[in-house]
């Protein structure tokens, strides 16, 4: 139930005075779920759904930065995704390269794209790509844009990237067996060199991850939100930080 206004205004204020800045998770995985039956709920197309979700990620970068968050990864397509009516996607692919392209104009955010672009048609993948390299000198909040992206398929890519290597090097696969570790696959996910993410928001009240982040999440936190995508809150947003503050991270100990 939404608060009167001048009472949520309130709230919201006394919520995010109360968070400490400490407890601010690194890295926040978000699955923007729900935008087609946001959509079906106000008697809409699919399209206008994906449109308001797409306005609603610059709310939560935006959120994000305020409360300290170093990167943010936002899951936008999914490679089962892909599988969409023709129509549906292609539509759909159009409002994530606007919104990639409006985030990058912005000059504010670091943007890398994260998936299996080959997938995309070459179009799709060459305006993702150039969004990404007119950020690549910004310093700040680094976003993640997961598009055609499936958890197994980034395992995966990362093995056979871990296999081109070797064998570019000479190494054969017994010599490889002997020395291979945990750490050689986390070398070659999209998200090397980053944190592993400390918390997961799932909108939509769906409660399971699809296949996000599956290596990396491994300690995460997860937190699933009742609201749809398009209407996910600020208010939603630092319950999400108050339960990762008041959570004990054991981390496997």
């Amino acid at each position: 139930m939404r608060l009167p206004h001048p009472v949520y205004a309130l709230y919201e204020r006394r919520l995010a005075a109360s968070l400490p800045k400490e407890a601010a998770p690194r890295h926040i995985g978000v699955i923007l779920d729900g935008n087609r039956r946001w959509a079906r709920s106000v008697g809409s197309a699919p399209s206008h759904g994906h449109r308001r979700g797409a306005d609603k990620i610059l709310d939560l970068l935006e959120w994000s930065e305020e409360a300290g968050v170093q990167v943010v990864t936002l899951w936008m397509l999914s490679t089962d995704n892909l599988s969409r009516s023709p129509e549906e996607l292609t539509e759909l692919l159009g409002i994530i390269q606007d919104a990639v392209a409006g985030l990058a104009a912005r000059g504010r955010w670091r943007l890398q794209v994260m998936g299996a672009l080959d997938l995309l048609p070459p179009d799709a993948a060459a305006a993702l790509r150039d969004a990404e390299a007119r950020t690549a000198d910004v310093v700040g909040l680094h976003v993640n844009v997961a598009v055609g992206y499936g958890g197994r398929r980034e395992i995966a890519d990362a093995v056979r990237a871990l296999l081109r290597e070797h064998a570019g090097n000479g190494t054969s696969l017994e010599e490889l067996a002997e020395t291979f570790d945990v750490e050689h696959i986390a070398e070659h996910l999209y998200t090397k060199g980053q944190p592993d993410p400390d918390l997961v928001i799932r909108t939509s009240g769906e409660q399971r991850l699809g296949g996000f982040l599956l290596w990396q999440s491994v300690h995460t936190e997860f937190y699933f939100c009742e609201a749809y995508w398009p209407d996910f809150r600020r208010v939603d947003f630092l319950r999400a930080l108050r339960s990762y503050a008041a959570r004990e991270r054991r981390l496997g100990r």
